[in-house]
C-alpha cells in the first residue's frame, strides 16, 4: 500500500444541490451578523467602564471568540460550497484545525469560568468581592490559552504524523481532524484515543461543572426571600444557560450521534456541523443584548452617542 504525505487537500462540500445557493447565502448572514454583533458587544463594555467587571470581561472574551471562529469557517465555507471542489494547502488547512480546537477549548473553559463566577456571586455573595475581581478574570483567561496551547499542539503534531493512501479529497466543508483520520490509511488508535481524551478534558468536564454550578445556584436561589432578587438570579442564570445551549447542543449532535451508531448522510452530517460551527456565535451576543439590562442601557446609550456625533 502506497502512503504519501500530501501537499493540499480537496474540500467537497457536500449539501443538497437545490439549496447550495441558500446556503451560501445564509452562511454570509450568518457571517455579517455574528461579526457585526459580537464586535458591537465586545465595543460597548470596552467603552463602558461601568461594564468592566468580571462577567462582562467573560462577555467580551466570548465575543472575541465568536469573531475569530466565525472568521476561521465561514469563509472557507462559503469557497468551499462555491468552488465545489476546494483546494487547500497542508500548512493553512492544519493551521485551521489548530485554530478551531483553540477556539472550542477556551470558548468551553471560559463558560465554566461564567458558571464559576455565578456561583460564587449567589453561594458565597459576601466573599465574591474579595474571590473574584478583574485581575483574577484576566489572570484565569490567560491561563485558559495557555493550558490551550498545551493540549492543542499535541493533536496538530499527531496531524503531520498523519499517512494517506486514500487520496486527498475530504467530504467536508472545511478542515476536519475526524475527516483526516478517517481518511488516512493508519490503523494507529493514538490519534482518534488523543481526540477523544481532549474531548473529555474539554467538552464534558466543563460541561458537568457548569451543571453542576447551576443546580448548586438553584438550590441556593430557592433559599433567598426577596422575590425580586430570587428572579434577577434565575434570569441572569437562564441567560448564561441559553449560551451554553446553544454552543452544546448543535455540537453534541454533530459530533456524538455519529458515535452512538446513528448513520447520518453525508449532506446531513455537513449541515449539522455547519450549523453546530456558525450559528451559535451569531445568537450569542443576540442572546445577551436582548437579556441583559446593561448590555441593552449601554448599547441604547452607544447608538445615541453615536447619533449625537459623539458629543
Amino acid at each position: 500500500m502506497n502512503t504519501s504525505m500530501e501537499s493540499e487537500f480537496v474540500l467537497h462540500c457536500v449539501v443538497d444541490s437545490s439549496q447550495r445557493n441558500y446556503t451560501i447565502a445564509a452562511l454570509i448572514f450568518i457571517y455579517l451578523i455574528s461579526i457585526c454583533s459580537n464586535l458591537l458587544v465586545f465595543l460597548v463594555i470596552v467603552q463602558n467602564h461601568q461594564l468592566q467587571t468580571p462577567m462582562f470581561l467573560l462577555i467580551a472574551t466570548l465575543a472575541i471568540l465568536d469573531i475569530l471562529n466565525s472568521t476561521n469557517l465561514i469563509p472557507r465555507m462559503v469557497a468551499a460550497l462555491i468552488s465545489d471542489y476546494l483546494a487547500v494547502p497542508y500548512g493553512p488547512c492544519i493551521l485551521q484545525i489548530h485554530v478551531e480546537a483553540h477556539i472550542l477549548a477556551v470558548g468551553t473553559l471560559t463558560l465554566s469560568l461564567m458558571a464559576a463566577d455565578r456561583y460564587v456571586a449567589v453561594v458565597y455573595p459576601l466573599r465574591y468581592p474579595s474571590v473574584i475581581t478583574n485581575q483574577t478574570v484576566l489572570v484565569c483567561i490567560l491561563l485558559i490559552n495557555v493550558i490551550a496551547v498545551i493540549f492543542v499542539i499535541p493533536l496538530t503534531v499527531l496531524l503531520t504524523e498523519l499517512p494517506f493512501c486514500q487520496g486527498n479529497i475530504l467530504s467536508s466543508c472545511f478542515c476536519d481532524y475526524s475527516a483526516m483520520v478517517q481518511k488516512s490509511c493508519t490503523e494507529d488508535s493514538k490519534f482518534l484515543t488523543y481526540l477523544s481524551g481532549l474531548t473529555v478534558i474539554f467538552f464534558i468536564d466543563p460541561l458537568l461543572l457548569i451543571l453542576f454550578s447551576y443546580l448548586r445556584i438553584t438550590l441556593a436561589a430557592l433559599q433567598i426571600s426577596s422575590t425580586k432578587e430570587r428572579k434577577k438570579v434565575f434570569s441572569t442564570c437562564l441567560t448564561h444557560l441559553l449560551v451554553v445551549c446553544t454552543i452544546y447542543i448543535p455540537l453534541i449532535l454533530s459530533y456524538l450521534l455519529p458515535g452512538t451508531g446513528i448513520i447520518l448522510s453525508t449532506e446531513a452530517y455537513n449541515t449539522l456541523v455547519m450549523v453546530g460551527n456558525t450559528v451559535p456565535p451569531m445568537l450569542n451576543p443576540i442572546i445577551y443584548s436582548f437579556r441583559n439590562k446593561e448590555i441593552k442601557t449601554s448599547l441604547y446609550k452607544f447608538f445615541m452617542w453615536k447619533t449625537a456625533g459623539g458629543n
